[in-house]
């Protein structure tokens, strides 16, 4: 059943109760008449303070049919917003330890009980609920990633690691840099919500993604963008991040909403890797762009324990680019890529920013890896950023992806890709070879990019609600929010999205 349905069983069902018996307050400590509405609403505080998430998804529905029935527009909006918070907190978590153990049989042959064990009891992401442990969503996937002997066995064959290889392993690559073999890209970005999925009134809001200019990405061009007429802001490309924001009414809508742009971009090739350490120049700590990107930021963090873990990493090093160097390296050494529950992450209160999430957890894929480095390099007064977009590395259809960049006064931002690089402990290999692969992406990029964003939480005008997005980090997809809507239909337009691109002459 989905989420919409059971909030509009809850609905009838309380709205049902109220006819019949009446609206009966209680009283508070000061012995003054309390809503139910109210009631409900505070009960779901207290269930999801004390970590009791399910209970209080279901106490957040009873005050928003409440609210709802007794007219209060702006209450029942509060309330909404914290069903879909409370959701979100805990849906990455489907799974029981019986379904937990069962997952990882099923995906890891001959796992041993000692092993299930071991992962369960001490590295597998968790929550608890109701003083339940659940269990991630991924939980044997990323036992693959944490052991790459078995992800191996899974991968001999069907990966062609010649054709993501074929920048790092390239015999003609050009030897200087920073900015070669352009790449010209051209196709479509596409937004489709179905009719039955759309409210029936009040006004759509849509943050559509769209490419960036970067020292990397040039000549960006969008064009034919649907629906004009509702284009309240933008198009942007240039900035921090790329985007056209939207203002639909939903009684404009005839249909399924559909929204397109057409995007052509110039991708270069990033060379850095003759950077000599004895060059890089000394920097402007007053600058707005040195203070932005050494800063802390609500998923790049730096507490007193990631600084002394960056100084523990680069050791009495003091150069810039070889203490950034050696980050690199701890990194997709010490910290495995893993999925990780990004909606969970984001909705959770108290807030756990990504950096630190992976810092203590061991857990984080290619944002988290992006943002862990970003965070060890500003602890050290390197100024450094979280990209993101999309990637065509791995295969020719854009994936989702993020990467990292820190910047050396004389040669500019380089990248880096901390994720790409550690999937070459995914397939057997020579050692010569991917220690080549891995060499490549610590100071150097494929020009099979799409940059949408150049840092995390880049800001937006107008901005993002703090309660109605999911995964306000990263905007690879369009965020969308709707005051009427009796469910998270931000959650699910996250299948109604996609993006084609082919090179062009």
């Amino acid at each position: 059943m989905t989420h919409r349905a059971i909030t509009a069983i809850l609905v009838a069902s309380v709205l049902l109760l109220i006819a019949a018996a009446g609206c009966i307050a209680t009283t508070d400590e000061k012995n003054e008449p309390v809503a139910p509405a109210d009631e409900a609403y505070a009960r779901g505080l207290a269930e999801y303070g004390a970590g009791n998430y399910r209970v209080a998804e279901e106490r957040f529905a009873e005050a928003y049919a409440l609210y709802t029935g007794a007219g209060d527009a702006d209450k029942a909006l509060t309330a909404r917003n914290a069903i879909f918070r409370t959701n979100r907190t805990v849906m990455e978590y489907p799974l029981d330890r019986s379904a937990a153990e069962a997952a990882l049989r099923e995906r890891v042959p001959g796992i041993t009980d000692a092993a299930i064990a071991e992962w369960l009891d001490t590295r597998a992401q968790t929550i608890v609920s109701e003083n339940e442990t659940l269990y991630y969503l991924d939980v044997a996937g990323n036992y693959l990633y944490a052991h790459p002997d078995e992800m191996q066995k899974q991968t001999a064959s069907g990966v062609d690691f010649d054709y993501i290889g074929r920048y790092a392993w390239a015999e003609n690559r050009p030897e200087h840099g920073p900015y070669v073999n352009p790449v010209r890209y051209a196709g479509v970005e596409r937004l489709e919500i179905p009719h039955e999925a759309l409210p029936s009134t009040g006004i759509l809001k849509i943050w559509f993604p769209l490419p960036v200019e970067t020292e990397s990405q040039r000549n960006v061009t969008v064009t034919n963008l649907s629906a004009p007429d509702f284009i309240v802001a933008g198009p942007f490309t240039t900035g921090d991040i790329g985007y056209v924001y939207y203002e639909v009414p939903a009684e404009a809508v005839n249909g399924d909403l559909v929204i397109t742009a057409d995007i052509a971009f110039t991708s270069y090739e990033q060379i850095f890797e003759d950077i000599d350490p004895a060059l890089v120049g000394e920097y402007n700590t007053s600058d707005p762009e040195y203070l932005l990107y050494t800063k802390s930021e609500r998923n790049i963090e730096l507490t007193d324990a990631v600084r002394e873990k960056a100084r523990e990493i680069v050791g009495s090093e003091t150069n810039p680019h070889l203490q950034a160097q050696m980050i690199y390296y701890h990194i997709i050494e010490t910290y495995p890529y893993s999925h990780v529950p990004h909606g969970s992450l984001d909705a959770r209160e108290p807030k756990v920013a990504e950096s630190t999430y992976m810092f203590e957890t061991d857990h984080g894929d290619c944002g988290t890896q992006s943002m862990l480095f970003s965070a060890f390099c500003r602890s050290l007064g390197i100024p450094a950023r979280a990209v993101g977009g999309y990637q065509m590395i791995i295969a020719e259809t854009p994936g989702g992806h993020f990467w990292s960049e820190y910047y050396l006064p004389g040669y500019g931002w380089v990248p880096n890709d901390l994720t790409v690089a550690e999937a070459a402990d995914w397939v057997a290999m020579p050692d010569e070879k991917r220690t080549a692969f891995k060499d490549y992406y610590a100071a150097n990029l494929d020009p099979a990019r799409l940059v949408i964003q150049k840092n995390v939480d880049a800001p937006m005008d107008p901005a993002l609600p703090d309660d109605a997005v999911s995964f306000r980090v990263v905007r690879q997809s369009p965020a969308i929010v709707s005051d009427t809507a009796d469910y998270d239909i931000e959650l699910f337009c996250m299948g109604c999205f996609g993006i084609s691109l082919e090179t062009v002459d």
